[in-house]
């Protein structure tokens, strides 16, 4: 019984996958996500796709069929910017339920009325399956149900494996904005700006690195103007964003000191 079980999921997995890998266009996967969501059991689908960070214009990918009351109260108050879904996304390797949301991102009073709108517009739990890559791109494929529906558990692997694709296709239609050249630091710049992130002064990072600290302070000057940003914090950001230190220089660091 388990057996045929998995045979039954595995070419549920198959046939749905070749359904959202095929779609040649907005149209096609749209109506491959209606499909896809249809056999997983969910009521609702999004499907968004942001490429940015290192080229001279962001693709921007959207497809959704979501309530329309729910979708244009989430325009309209550009609820985006403060949506914890798209935080947590941020914070997780895989696809998490919303319920989860309070392990993955502070929730604040705002989080919840916005969830609360949401299911008085015909949204209640979901499921969401996250891509992020830091600088470059970020996207998230998201399975919804009414308020009234309870979460098809079983076929949450099958989201999350689906999800991922059809990420893949949203990609591949959204096409690639041109890549602009990254600016360049030298390895002592980099060094500075990575000490720097770790919350040293220029003075303490003269001791560190064992040079004069107007030669850190022009370090850190011309690092910022090779990103054409004008303080501390937006270089380390950018420097983050780019690749050229990580999360884990920084908090490695913290942990061990």
């Amino acid at each position: 019984m388990c057996r045929r079980s998995n045979d039954v999921m595995r070419t549920l997995i198959d046939e749905l996958v070749l359904k959202v890998s095929n779609a040649g266009s907005e149209t096609n996967l749209a109506d491959a996500m209606a499909y896809v969501t249809r056999q997983l059991d969910f009521d609702h689908f999004a499907l968004s796709y942001q490429h940015h960070g290192l080229s001279s214009t962001e693709t921007d990918f959207l497809l959704h069929d979501y309530p329309a009351p729910w979708a244009q109260t989430y325009v309209e108050f550009d609820l985006a910017g403060n949506d914890p879904i798209r935080r947590a996304c941020e914070r997780s390797m895989m696809g998490f339920l919303w319920c989860e949301l309070d392990d993955l991102v502070p929730m604040s009073p705002g989080d919840r009325r916005m969830l609360s709108v949401g299911r008085a517009n015909g949204i209640g739990d979901g499921y969401t399956v996250p891509r992020h890559l830091p600088g470059y791109a970020s996207g998230s494929c998201t399975f919804a149900l009414r308020p009234d529906r309870v979460m098809p558990r079983p076929m949450l692997p099958v989201a999350e494996i689906v999800g991922a694709f059809a990420l893949t296709t949203a990609r591949r239609l959204a096409g690639e904005s041109p890549i602009i050249a990254r600016p360049v630091l030298s390895p002592r710049q980099r060094e500075c700006v990575l000490w720097s992130a770790r919350g040293k002064t220029a003075a303490d990072i003269a001791t560190i690195l064992s040079i004069g600290e107007d030669t850190v302070i022009q370090h850190l000057r011309t690092a910022r103007e090779r990103y054409d940003v004008h303080s501390r914090n937006a270089l380390i950001l950018c420097a983050l964003f780019d690749g050229l230190i990580s999360f884990a220089d920084i908090r490695r660091w913290w942990y061990f000191h």
